[in-house]
């Protein structure tokens, strides 16, 4: 099950930005000037981007910041997740 929710955690948003970015490229372009912004995001901050591109084209402002910070929390708990779930299988892990 913990290997279900970790590819859930990571091919998840993933898969989720490259099918918003097929049906709806205009929004992307609205939202990001540049290519190298949203491949920085797909492959580091997955999470964050989407809620970046749900509230950057309206500006941020107010609970908008919330959410990005709620999406980048998730992001790291993503990452650290899966090396506080293993720790047991690392041999030289101080107990």
């Amino acid at each position: 099950m913990c290997c279900l929710v970790t590819s859930l955690l990571f091919l998840g948003p993933r898969a989720a930005i490259l099918v918003w970015w097929l049906l709806q490229p205009v929004r992307w372009s609205a939202t990001f000037d540049t290519y190298i912004w949203p491949v920085l995001g797909f492959l580091l901050l997955p999470w964050t981007t989407l809620a970046y591109v749900v509230v950057a084209p309206g500006g941020v402002i107010g609970g908008d910041w919330l959410l990005l910070v709620l999406a980048f929390l998730i992001d790291l708990a993503s990452y650290a997740g899966g090396g506080y779930g293993n720790r047991e299988r690392v041999t030289s892990y101080a107990r």
